[in-house]
C-alpha cells in the first residue's frame, strides 16, 4: 500500500514539473517572439508598406504568440487543479504571484484585441504587450523578485514607459536610415 502511494506521489510530482515546465515554456515562447515581432515591424515599415510576405510573417508570429498564451494559460489552470487534488496548504489563487500571473495574461490578450481592432495606439500597445511578455516570462521562469501585486503593477507601468521609449527611439532611428 505504501508504495502505491508513493508512486502516485511520483506521478504528481512529475506532472508538476511538467506544467511547470509548459508555463515557462509558453511564457519565453512569447517573449521571444514579442522581440522577433518587433524587428520584423521595423523590417516592414522601412518601406513604408506591408506586402504580401511581410503580412505573411507576421501573421505566423500572431499565431505563434497565442501558442505561447495558450500553453501558459493550460499550464497555469493544470497547475491549479493539481493544488486542489494534492489539498496544498497553500492554494495559488492566494497568491500574489498567481494574480499577477493572471492580471499580466489578461492584459497581453486585452491590448492584444485593442491593437487588432485601432482602438489603442500601436506604438503604446506594443510597448504594453512587449512588456507584459517579458514580465510572464521572468515570472514562470522565477526571475521575478517576489513582490505585491501592487508593486509589480508599478514596476510595470514604469517598465513600459522604458520600453515605449525605448521602442520609439528605435523606430524613429529605423525610419531615418531607411531614409537615407
Amino acid at each position: 500500500m505504501t508504495s502505491v502511494i508513493r508512486a502516485g506521489k511520483n506521478n504528481m510530482i512529475t506532472l508538476v514539473s511538467f506544467l511547470v515546465f509548459c508555463q515557462a515554456f509558453g511564457a519565453s515562447v512569447g517573449a521571444l517572439i514579442s522581440i522577433w515581432s518587433e524587428f520584423a515591424y521595423i523590417r516592414a515599415m522601412r518601406d513604408g508598406r506591408t506586402d504580401v510576405a511581410e503580412a505573411a510573417h507576421l501573421k505566423i508570429m500572431a499565431n505563434s504568440l497565442r501558442f505561447g498564451m495558450t500553453i501558459m494559460l493550460l499550464a497555469s489552470l493544470g497547475l491549479v487543479i493539481v493544488s486542489y487534488v494534492l489539498h496544498d496548504a497553500l492554494q495559488p489563487a492566494l497568491t500574489p504571484a498567481y494574480w499577477t500571473l493572471i492580471v499580466l495574461a489578461l492584459i497581453v490578450i486585452g491590448i492584444s484585441w485593442a491593437l487588432s481592432r485601432h482602438r489603442i495606439q500601436f506604438a503604446f500597445g506594443s510597448a504594453i504587450i512587449f512588456t507584459s511578455w517579458w514580465f510572464l516570462a521572468y515570472l514562470t521562469l522565477g526571475w521575478l523578485a517576489p513582490l505585491s501585486f501592487g508593486s509589480v503593477v508599478a514596476f510595470l507601468v514604469v517598465a513600459t514607459a522604458v520600453i515605449y521609449a525605448m521602442l520609439h527611439y528605435i523606430r524613429m532611428l529605423a525610419g531615418h536610415l531607411a531614409q537615407k
